[in-house]
């Protein structure tokens, strides 16, 4: 990105926690997920677990990788997306993160008939994880906000 986030910053107070974190972030990127849907990740459970910080790097990033402002807009209002595949992956990881994992079989099997695959599944668990341990971060430390995300800065309403 050009510069050390804050998060980063923070994160080095531990050294296992930071090299953590960017082993997860790498791994996720490799994942089978859609570009795309690796953003809906990102912002849907970091809006799910309320980490300001996260929502504005996220949602900044996810604009400059050209996914569409109003699918980044819906993602941060908490709304359901038009296009049915990318809401798939929206739906199931809100669900992922507000039931802490325990999906219902009706989710699972209504993700699946979108035409993903349960690697998707465990791919949207890695993604989860890799926000958690950032979004709980933040909740601890109060992180502040790099000028590179403010014009994305978010709060929930």
């Amino acid at each position: 990105m050009g510069f050390v986030t804050t998060l980063n910053g923070v994160m080095a107070e531990s050294p296992e926690l930071l090299a953590g974190y960017n082993a997860l972030a790498e791994l996720f990127g490799k994942s089978s997920l859609p570009r795309a849907a690796k953003h809906i990740v990102w912002i849907t459970a970091s809006v799910e677990n309320d980490c300001e910080y996260c929502v504005a790097a996220h949602s900044t990033l996810a604009l400059r990788s050209r996914v569409p402002a109003d699918v980044v807009q819906a993602l941060r209002d908490g709304k359901s997306l038009t296009d049915p595949a990318l809401e798939a992956v929206r739906r199931f990881t809100q669900v992922m993160v507000t039931r802490q994992g325990w999906v219902p079989d009706d989710e699972l099997e209504a993700f699946l008939a979108a035409g993903y695959t349960r690697r998707h599944i465990m791919d949207i668990i890695l993604g989860v994880g890799m926000k958690t341990l950032s979004n709980y971060t933040n909740h601890i430390a109060h992180t502040p906000l790099d000028p590179a995300w403010e014009d994305q800065r978010w709060s929930r309403s």
